[in-house]
């Protein structure tokens, strides 16, 4: 397995690594707003691609997304292996732990335990894939995010 400086692993060595050493590996990907033109804009939320060991296949693939400072989150599932995204599988994954229990963690919490337990400190990730926005068709009800629709 080669782990590059930056303790970085492609999506079939994180596999790799998740099954020998039964241990986790993660992506994170921010969310941003809305508004395009603002240079100073935080992340609004995060998506989280962990990869896991399991018993019975070796590995799984939990998809956690949501909104920061929410105790909900928009997505908490397990991936099948044939539906994983080839854009998923271009990410760059980190080497760490997860205890089950951080899954019930506020999205932030989650994250920088992980980061924590990588050794990146509080730091998130970097990202190597395209940003990809959602199709024209796609709605995501905007008091599910905790944002007040403009009046």
């Amino acid at each position: 397995m080669s782990e590059n400086a930056l303790n970085r692993l492609s999506f079939n060595e994180a596999v790799v690594f998740v099954k020998q050493r039964k241990k986790a590996a993660f992506a994170a990907m921010p969310v941003f707003g809305d508004d395009d033109g603002d240079e100073n804009m935080q992340a609004e939320g995060a998506r989280i691609f962990l990869l896991l060991p399991d018993e019975d296949e070796g590995w799984t693939l939990r998809f956690i997304a949501g909104p920061f400072f929410s105790a909900a989150y928009a997505a908490n599932d397990i991936i099948p292996n044939d539906e994983i995204p080839d854009r998923v599988r271009e990410l760059l994954f980190v080497p760490t732990r997860c205890e089950e229990d951080w899954l019930n963690d506020q999205l932030q919490v989650l994250l920088g335990k992980l980061t924590q337990a990588a050794g990146i400190g509080e730091q998130m990730p970097d990202y190597n894939a395209p940003p990809v926005k959602a199709a024209a068709e796609v709605v995501f009800p905007i008091s599910f995010i905790g944002r007040d629709k403009p009046h």
